[in-house]
C-alpha cells in the first residue's frame, strides 16, 4: 500500500510513502533476498529489517511478522508477500490504539 502526503504546491508530484506489503517488497528488492527461503534463515539473516505498516510511519520488524506468519517457507517472493500480508493487516489496523481505530471509523 501506499499513500500520498498531503501537497505543499511546491513540486508538481508529492513523494510516495511505502507501507505495508508494497514496502516490505521495495525492502526485499533491494536486499537479493534468494529464494525458496525459510522462515527462520529469513529471520536470522534480514530479522532486523524494520517495514513501516501505515502512513503513521509505524514499524514491525520482519523477524516479529515472520514469528506472526503461518507458513516456514517460502518458494518465492510473492509466497512471502501473501502469506505476511495478513500480518501487516493487523499490525496496521491495531497500530494506532484508540486514536487509530477512530480515525478508521472517520472518513477522510
Amino acid at each position: 500500500m501506499a499513500a500520498r502526503p498531503p501537497s505543499n504546491d511546491v513540486d508538481d508530484e508529492p513523494d510516495v510513502v511505502e507501507f505495508g506489503i508494497a514496502a516490505l517488497d521495495a525492502r526485499i528488492q533491494e536486499r537479493e533476498i534468494v529464494f525458496p527461503v525459510t522462515a527462520d534463515s529469513l529471520a536470522s539473516s534480514h530479522g532486523d529489517l524494520r517495514v513501516t505498516v501505515d502512513p503513521a510511519g509505524h514499524e514491525i520488524a520482519l523477524r516479529e511478522a515472520l514469528a506472526r506468519c503461518d507458513a516456514a517457507e517460502f518458494d518465492t517472493r510473492q509466497e512471502l508477500l501473501n502469506a505476511l500480508h495478513p500480518v501487516f493487516e493487523a499490525e496496521r489496523e491495531s497500530g494506532n490504539g484508540i486514536l487509530g481505530r477512530l480515525r478508521a471509523l472517520v472518513p477522510l
